[in-house]
């Protein structure tokens, strides 16, 4: 059988990056999205696309894109997220600097990225989130306990 075509969402986002979960593989989950959410996930990318230009255009690497309810429950988190959506994404830019620095980055540039939510979460990696509401720019740290605070 030939291998499914790579489906670009923007130019430097796939759409199988954006919905991977080594979750979903090992416990068998159909993570795939409907086309609401990938006309969701293409916004998403583009604004990933201002980050990852910002950053001076090195890679950005996506740990979590979409995850549907099902998923969403199985690690543990709200079935309000905005990863339920297709408008949330979490990431990392090594050759760019620590997650802080990519928080700070977004939040320096919240007039052009219009964040609902950046989270600098676990001292690991930035949660990029957005709302077709008006943004909230919410700034936020999530630490080990998993409390979180202001950080703008």
């Amino acid at each position: 059988m030939p291998a499914k075509p790579t489906v670009y969402l923007t130019p430097n986002f796939t759409l199988a990056e954006m919905i991977y979960s080594d979750t979903a593989v090992r416990q068998g989950i159909d993570n795939t999205p409907s086309d609401e959410i990938v006309a969701n996930l293409t916004m998403l990318c583009d604004r990933l696309e201002m980050v990852r230009s910002l950053a001076g255009n090195v890679p950005l690497i996506v740990s979590s894109g979409y995850r549907c309810v099902e998923l969403n429950r199985a690690i543990g988190s709200s079935d309000t997220s905005a990863h339920v959506q297709g408008l949330a994404c979490d990431f990392t830019i090594p050759d760019y600097g620590w997650a802080d620095e990519v928080c700070q980055l977004i939040m320096d540039n919240r007039d052009m990225i219009m964040y609902d939510q950046v989270i600098y979460e676990y001292d690991s990696w930035t949660h990029l989130g957005f709302s077709f509401s008006p943004p909230r720019m919410m700034a936020l740290t999530i630490n080990d306990s998993g409390t979180s605070e202001g950080i703008a």
